[in-house]
């Protein structure tokens, strides 16, 4: 359960917070949980089912927690911004509400001593889960989200977010229990799944792969990759990244112009969360999803082109 808070009560980001061992016991459980594999049957069809659980969770993270609610990038019905927050909600990272109050903290103050998780201030470790871990993170500033806090449904689901997990765990437990039934599939068939083996892989395994992709876009991607852009931030464009998180890896680009709903701004940048939206767009689920302006698409193309030269001199220098 998240906290709200006045953003005057809230002390600086920039030392290292401590971590609240006790109230992250449920954090640690699922990071064991995630062994339960080894002890459930292996089949195809869990794998597969970890990914068919895996990508409309992150979906909801990318496109509703990080484009939506902190970027204002698109615009959308009051329901389906409920549907998105309950989406973004089963990848049990807390709230829609507490998740976009501090990311826009964290551009507010992008790897000054006043961001909460920068790998440039606080290490690599603590920009990566140690501030998920700290009591005062579990707080969130209000006056931050004013723009959402308006809405109770969302209010509610943020104050209550322990609700869509557990939702999320019956829902996996039941989907495999009655699976075989439903499509009239053998226990030894190749497709066959039981209650506790979508626990398992879809549940437990598939949330802590969700947990380490989004975390390295505060981590890795502040330490690995490209920088077509010159910001005042240490971010960067990073493939892996990019196909783990549905697009989120072109951090460079996002920290460049952060208002986009395209992360992606050149043709070839995967941007899987983009290409859903423009989906969504198409039957008017979402609409005035904002574009990347034709100068920085530009500029992105000679960035590039220097960096390459760049890299080409420093590599045949003697």
């Amino acid at each position: 359960m998240s906290d709200v808070i006045d953003s005057k009560e809230l002390p600086s980001a920039s030392s290292k917070a401590e971590i609240d061992w006790v109230r992250c016991i449920p954090f640690y459980l699922l990071h064991v949980s995630a062994i339960s594999v080894f002890f459930v049957e292996f089949s195809w069809m869990a794998v597969i089912i970890t990914l068919l659980l895996y990508f409309p969770r992150m979906f909801g993270l990318t496109g509703f927690y990080h484009r939506y609610f902190a970027h204002r990038a698109f615009k959308t019905s009051r329901w389906f911004q409920f549907v998105g927050a309950v989406l973004g909600g089963a990848a049990i990272q807390r709230g829609a509400l507490w998740w976009a109050s501090h990311h826009r903290d964290h551009h507010r103050h992008s790897d000054t001593e006043k961001d909460i998780h920068s790998p440039k201030q606080t290490g690599f470790f603590y920009s990566h889960m140690g501030w998920f871990m700290t009591k005062k993170n579990f707080d969130f500033k209000a006056d931050r989200i004013k723009d959402f806090t308006k809405y109770p449904e969302l209010v509610f689901i943020n104050k209550h977010d322990v609700l869509i997990p557990v939702l999320f765990f019956i829902f996996c437990y039941f989907l495999g229990h009655f699976w075989n039934g439903v499509f009239g599939i053998t226990e030894d068939s190749t497709w066959a799944l039981s209650g506790w083996q979508v626990v398992a892989y879809g549940f437990c395994l598939g949330t802590v792969l969700l947990y380490h992709s989004t975390f390295f876009v505060n981590s890795l991607a502040h330490v690995w990759g490209t920088r077509p852009y010159k910001t005042t931030d240490t971010s960067r464009n990073n493939l892996l990244i990019a196909i783990l998180t549905m697009g989120e890896g072109w951090h460079n680009n996002h920290h460049h112009f952060q208002s986009s709903a395209r992360n992606g701004f050149r043709w070839y940048q995967i941007d899987a969360t983009y290409m859903i939206l423009k989906l969504l767009s198409f039957v008017g689920i979402v609409w005035d999803l904002k574009p990347v302006p034709k100068h920085i698409v530009h500029r992105t193309a000679k960035a590039e082109a220097d960096l390459a030269q760049q890299e080409t001199e420093s590599s045949t220098a003697v």
